[in-house]
């Protein structure tokens, strides 16, 4: 009995994780142009905002979903040529768990342990 509410309490986080990716990808293919507050937390866009800083390229001058989508999936190596295809689930899905990560160290990083 314990190894199915196990399984069952699994199933659920994994639903609602790749719900949230799925909407993520559609949300940037049906609207572009729309604000990247609308699937993306704050801590995830300033991320984003601080790791474009730091590259040699200019700033994200667009603050749009497209665009932080795009950002995304480059961080690991989509490269968004013109004939390139849109990211699918799959190449959101690594990029996003490696950008949670960057934040995860980013918020601690002003923190000092020891």
């Amino acid at each position: 009995m314990q190894t199915t509410e196990r399984l069952v309490k699994l199933l659920a986080l994994i639903t609602v994780v790749s719900w949230r990716i799925f909407w993520i990808t559609m949300s940037a293919r049906a609207q572009p142009d729309a604000r990247p507050e609308t699937v993306l937390t704050p801590a995830e866009i300033e991320t984003l905002d601080r790791i474009d800083a730091a590259r040699s390229k200019p700033r994200i001058l667009r603050r749009t979903l497209a665009t932080y989508l795009l950002q995304i999936t480059m961080l690991g190596g989509y490269l968004a040529r013109t004939r390139d295809h849109p990211p699918g689930n799959i190449v959101v899905w690594r990029r996003l768990t490696k950008l949670q990560d960057v934040a995860f160290i980013a918020t601690g990083s002003p923190r000092r342990c020891g």
